[in-house]
């Protein structure tokens, strides 16, 4: 999910923006410090939108910089478990496929790809026994996040394409349309069993 943070902080500021305005020296500076800044609290920033208030700057004997108190707000995508995800194939593997959903990858395990039995080919492409559906590089896909794991730097993201309505596009198109499909044909059926249902009840009726 994406979040605007409030956040109030003392930033510290470089020597080398000392020749700035005060507010650009510390703009600068956040968006050099949460440039890829991850926190399993906070989340993955994804950008500085603005600096609210900047109190008077202290100098630390020793240090060279310049702190000053801030209160700025930060834009972040926490990833949540059952959360739907869209992104791009950028690699696949024996084992799964990654997928780059904006700011991080996740990976898809081979057994989540699809609901059939994946194989992995040469090609590198993962493909269904049954379906003869194909994944691959740069397809666009829909997925939920299964797992989140937060050892590291980032977090490790476990996702599924298996439930309805999951998948690549033009699975989860395709399937919308033989649902679609499926549901005038059982519309239709049952419109002929209730016309039968009466032709009958007519003709008892009558005798």
């Amino acid at each position: 999910m994406f979040y605007l943070v409030d956040i109030e902080d003392h930033v510290r500021v470089e020597p080398k923006l000392f020749g700035l305005p005060t507010l650009e020296a510390v703009e600068k500076q956040l968006k050099e410090i949460y440039a890829d800044y991850y926190n399993k609290e906070l989340g993955k920033a994804i950008a500085v939108i603005g600096v609210s208030s900047i109190g008077e700057g202290i100098i630390i004997p020793g240090d060279g910089a310049a702190y000053y108190n801030s209160k700025f707000k930060l834009l972040v995508w926490k990833p949540e478990l059952h959360e739907l995800v869209f992104g791009e194939i950028v690699e696949i593997t024996n084992f799964g496929a990654f997928i780059n959903l904006g700011t991080i990858k996740g990976i898809i395990h081979i057994s989540q790809t699809m609901d059939d039995f994946v194989s992995f080919s040469k090609l590198n492409t993962l493909s269904g026994k049954s379906s003869k559906r194909i994944l691959k590089n740069k397809d666009l896909c829909l997925a939920r996040i299964v797992a989140i794991s937060h050892k590291g730097n980032e977090p490790k993201i476990g996702l599924t394409m298996r439930q309805p309505g999951l998948g690549k596009i033009e699975w989860v198109k395709e399937d919308a349309i033989k649902r679609k499909k499926d549901n005038e044909r059982a519309s239709r059926e049952e419109s002929k069993s209730e016309k039968k249902e009466k032709t009958t009840k007519e003709k008892v009726g009558k005798k």
